[in-house]
């Protein structure tokens, strides 16, 4: 499970970068970031981070 959580945050970022530079969703690519930060502190506080 800390693996797909990992995966997920980690296409939420590129998602997130990709939205930024090329502008896509305006305002709203933002709110993937949220989700990714949230899901990487729900991991490291659940203690699945470190099981990379």
């Amino acid at each position: 499970m800390a693996g797909l959580l990992w995966a997920i945050i980690v296409i939420l970022v590129i998602v997130w970068l990709v939205g930024l530079v090329f502008h896509i969703l305006g305002g709203a690519i933002y709110i993937v970031l949220v989700i990714a930060v949230a899901l990487l502190i729900f991991n490291l506080i659940t203690g699945r981070g470190a099981r990379l």
